[in-house]
């Protein structure tokens, strides 16, 4: 039995120790929260990031160390190696936390990107409009997720509006991609690294927050293999041991990559119910050594993302094969309180389920661009493609 210390208490600290407690494994979660809802199931360990007497205290309880937030300083993750064992290691994070950095990796493997470029200044700025054209999307290269620390620029006014609200710190301007989908591969490496993946996922958002999934999605052998292919060299390139997604833009045939979130993802929580062995699962697998599960697909399954509140959960526990995440945090604007998996036997089965769902919860526009997808899948099956 080995104690698996997670930097980070939230939702996913907390299902990645539900989904390790079976393994015969233990959990010690460190956060500067003292509410940290993953303290519901682990040990809390109340500290900041960078307060080292708690964190060399929190490096002599466990056996192995890992992340459910990929903003945790990168000194921290590198003094902890010099403690215990780190996975992924710091220098992943480290490209995972600069836009720059990860953009530029992008390409060094191979995987086409939107056009960007640094943006360290307004004339920097002035001059990334010029190659990237407009509309464009203006970043930090930091410290931004779910649609943080970003600013849409549609004409040349916008330009200096942008630069007052983020201009603080180091951007970087990508040109606005008009995507056909959104996808992600969520994929893991051992210690030993072997690699393995889960089925390709389409993602729809909402504010920069993710709505909605469904896996396995119906795609070109091509397409899905050039995603893994892609997805199997990052892992390779940064010796990355554990679960990562490799967010892309499917555009005209062309697969662009958007963003890697060296930890398990909102999107491939549909594993937990619809794969024998789930993205938590397989990350607490492969930090602490031991060999990869499954992880094909059951059957189609849709995942819908609670954003702000819950919704009543009775509509979706009364249908078969439906399953309630209820994380235990208090309402707020934007905050991911909790999300919902149904699974099914078959995509028309889970577009009934999808419709009673919308209709019981009034939230038809929630359901609706994942029924649209099952729905072009049949027709796509159909005709035999």
């Amino acid at each position: 039995m080995a104690t698996i210390g997670i930097l980070g208490g939230g939702q996913l600290a907390r299902m990645l120790a539900i989904a390790g407690a079976p393994l015969g494994h233990r959990f010690l979660v460190v956060d500067s929260a003292p509410d940290a809802c993953a303290s519901h199931v682990a040990p809390l360990l109340k500290a900041d990031w960078r307060d080292f007497d708690a964190l060399e205290k929190f490096a002599s309880q466990i056996d192995v160390a890992t992340f459910d937030f990929e903003n945790v300083p990168s000194e921290t993750a590198e003094w902890l190696t010099s403690h215990t064992r780190v996975f992924p290691n710091p220098a992943a994070l480290s490209v995972a936390q600069d836009r720059l950095l990860e953009k530029n990796l992008f390409g060094e493997i191979g995987l086409e990107t939107p056009v960007f470029a640094a943006v360290d200044s307004i004339d920097d700025l002035r001059a990334a409009v010029a190659k990237t054209g407009l509309p464009a999307v203006l970043k930090t290269r930091r410290l931004g997720y779910d649609g943080k620390g970003q600013a849409i620029l549609k004409q040349h006014s916008d330009i200096e509006s942008a630069w007052e609200a983020l201009g603080s710190v180091p951007l970087i301007l990508e040109a606005f991609v008009p995507f056909d989908s959104e996808m992600s591969v969520i994929a893991v490496r051992s210690r030993s690294g072997e690699f393995r993946h889960y089925p390709l996922t389409r993602n729809w958002h909402r504010d920069g927050i993710l709505s909605a999934s469904f896996a396995p999605i119906k795609v070109d052998e091509d397409i899905e293999r050039r995603a893994v292919a892609r997805a199997r060299a990052l892992a390779e390139r940064l010796d990355y041991v554990g679960v990562f997604a490799l967010e892309l833009f499917f555009c005209e045939g062309r697969l662009l990559g958007n963003e890697m979130a060296p930890r398990v993802h909102n999107s491939g929580h549909w594993t937990i119910e619809g794969t024998a062995c789930s993205q938590f699962e397989n990350h607490v697998r492969a930090v602490i050594g031991l060999p990869l599960g499954d992880t094909e697909a059951l059957g189609p399954a849709a995942m819908l993302n609670w954003v702000g509140e819950l919704p009543d959960a009775t509509p979706i526990l009364a249908e078969a094969r439906a399953h309630w995440h209820d994380y235990g945090k208090s309402p707020r604007e934007g905050r991911k309180v909790g999300h919902a998996t149904i699974c099914a036997d078959s995509n028309e089965e889970l577009i009934q389920r999808l419709q009673r769902i919308g209709r019981a919860l009034d939230r038809e526009d929630h359901v609706a661009p994942v029924i649209a997808a099952l729905a072009a899948s049949n027709e796509a099956t159909a005709r035999g493609m």
